[in-house]
This record gives C-alpha cells, structure tokens and sequence, in this order.
C-alpha cells in the first residue's frame, strides 16, 4: 500500500470503508472528480475550520484538485490507490500547509509541523463491486508538534470522520450513477 511506504508510522489514524456497487476503476476515477459540492456537510465544517472564510466558488471543482491547491501533493498513485501527503501546522486557522515536493514528504521531518498523509484505495469486493477505502494518518514531527496537534484533533476529529463518511458516499453516488 502506498501510503504504508510513505508513511509507515503515525501518531493519529482514521480509517473509513464503504461497499460500492461499481468497478474499483470506476470508483477510484470518481474519487478524484468528487466535489465538494457532492458533499453536504462539507462547507459548513469547513466554515468553522477556516473561522468563516467562505469556499463559495471553491465547491465546483474536484476536492483532490483543491486539497493540492492548499498543498498536498500526490505521493503516490496506482491502478487501485491515489495517496496524498503535506506538511504543516493544522492547529492553526490557516493549517500553514506546506508545498512539499511528492519525493520529499517520507523523509520530511522538520520540527514544529505535522505529517499528513491520506489515501483512497479500492479492493475488488466478492461477488462485484468493490469496497473503497479512506485512511487519514498524522505524525508529528517533534513532541511539541505532537502535543498541539492531538488538542487540535480532539476537537475536529468527530467533524474530520462526518465529513469522510460523506465523502465516500459522494463517491459511491458518482461511482454507480
């Protein structure tokens, strides 16, 4: 698994899975068109992520496009798999996202920031279709890094799991429409 090469170690994980009732090429193709329009809660958890900015505009375009606008990069993609990693300081309003290049998020270890790296993954599903699968997974990279980081966690994790839960059934909306 990718994301198990890229980040092998990790502080916090999250981990969501839906059964789809599509090919795991069809489901991993909408993983990547999904957008945040298709995904309700998305923009008011958001809203309160970012204090209020507005994503007004920002909904019409597909959610992985966005995540690598605010920097995250692919680290990884296969025929059943697409990874993303970044860096930065999600404790705070901006998440102060680093632009790493793909080949430098594994090793990056710079202190004071977090690792976050998160996957879509698909497994052929007995009897057709498939189960996609998310993982979230955070690794700080020094103690203070870890400490904000898990104060920040306990408050947006139930929001975090809301929204992914949402977001796999966007995919499995688009995948088998």
């Amino acid at each position: 698994m990718i994301l198990d090469d890229q980040m092998p170690a990790w502080d916090v994980r999250e981990r969501h899975s839906i059964r789809v009732a599509a090919s795991p090429e069809r489901t991993l193709a909408a993983a990547r068109e999904v957008t945040g329009r298709e995904i309700p809660l998305l923009r008011g958890l958001m809203a309160v992520r970012t204090l209020g900015v507005s994503l007004r505009g920002r909904t019409d375009v597909p959610l992985l496009r966005g995540f690598e606008r605010m920097g995250f990069a692919v680290v990884g993609a296969s025929e059943d798999e697409v990874a993303y990693g970044s860096a930065g300081r999600f404790w705070r309003p901006s998440g102060g996202l680093l632009h790493l290049p793909p080949g430098e998020f594994a090793a990056f270890a710079e202190p004071g920031f977090a690792k976050a790296g998160f996957n879509f993954r698909v497994e052929a599903a007995p009897g057709g279709g498939c189960v996609l699968t998310t993982e979230t997974r955070v690794l700080g990279t020094d103690p203070g890094a870890r400490r904000r980081f898990r104060a920040y966690w306990t408050v947006v994790r139930p929001g975090s799991g809301l929204i992914r839960r949402d977001w796999l059934r966007a995919i499995r909306a688009r995948a088998e429409g």
